[in-house]
């Protein structure tokens, strides 16, 4: 049985950090970001964890230290899970929040982070398009918490994604395991803007169009890709459109202009969801 890798961020070093100072022998801590706890033994050289690996103080520091990056523990040395993808030149790395950890990419976190954690911020999305049943599709899968949590309603779930980087850090996430996991999640690696049309008319019964930044993947928000969302959606089907905080200048300027092309797509009823960040339109 392969031993699931110990990944660790500030919240965690901050708890080994205040134990070893107040003495104690062990104490309980998230080998997981969260997921699961155990017990870990505390000595002068450092911490021991279950599955036998042990790390120093030194590194524990330089953990507590950082506020963006998440570790993986490995031989007694940390790494952080981040990935420079030659196909996007931009960076990617596991950030941690107060509950599951984000991703930065080129800087831009992919979730909420304010006031809520990414799996709140994806519930969130989904309660749009309640009930998330049949065919789902998900153009953009990041870590995967939009597919996963899609998954456990639908008959089954297409997820798209373009950037290698991405799949590298979803792969080493602790909360991204069930999207590799899950039969009915079907993952499609490519570029969603020459994928889709690849695909049937009226394939799916929902759709989360999540796309990173206007600034990232402005294809992503062009007449000619909403018209093959319309495409493959069935009638009576809903899509569901991330944009950002609608009141915000900028977004607030992404809206109005995804807002028109959709109703332009043939989307005979086009609402805003500020309280989940995007637009809900109707086919």
């Amino acid at each position: 049985m392969v031993s699931t890798p110990v990944i660790l961020a500030s919240a965690q070093a901050e708890v080994l950090l205040a134990a070893h100072a107040s003495g104690m022998p062990e104490t309980t801590i998230s080998p997981d970001l969260g997921i699961s706890h155990e017990t870990v033994k505390l000595s002068d050289s450092g911490v021991t964890f279950a599955i036998g690996e042990h790390l120093d103080w030194a590194r524990v520091e330089k953990i507590a230290r950082s506020e963006i990056n998440c570790f993986q523990l490995e031989d007694g040395d940390i790494h952080a899970i981040q990935y420079f993808s030659e196909d996007t030149s931009r960076m990617c790395s596991l950030m941690p929040t107060r509950g599951a950890p984000t991703m930065l990419i080129a800087g831009f976190t992919m979730h909420r982070i304010v006031d809520i954690d990414p799996m709140q911020d994806t519930r969130k999305k989904m309660e749009t398009l309640k009930p998330v049943v049949g065919r789902v599709l998900d153009t953009t899968t990041g870590l995967g918490y939009t597919a996963i949590t899609a998954a456990h309603t639908a008959e089954h779930v297409t997820t798209i994604e373009f950037d290698p980087g991405a799949q590298y850090i979803a792969r080493r996430n602790p909360w991204s395991r069930e999207l590799f996991d899950n039969p009915k999640i079907q993952q499609m690696m490519g570029d969603a803007y020459e994928i889709v049309p690849s695909f049937a008319e009226n394939s799916f019964d929902r759709i989360v169009h999540d796309p990173p930044v206007f600034s990232l993947a402005g294809q992503l928000y062009s007449a000619t890709f909403y018209r093959e969302l319309y495409r493959v959606l069935k009638k009576g089907g809903r899509l569901f459109h991330y944009i950002g905080n609608l009141e915000s200048k900028s977004s607030g300027t992404v809206a109005r202009g995804a807002f028109k092309r959709l109703q332009e797509a043939g989307f005979k009823r086009v609402v805003r969801r500020p309280e989940a960040f995007g637009i809900l339109a109707y086919k």
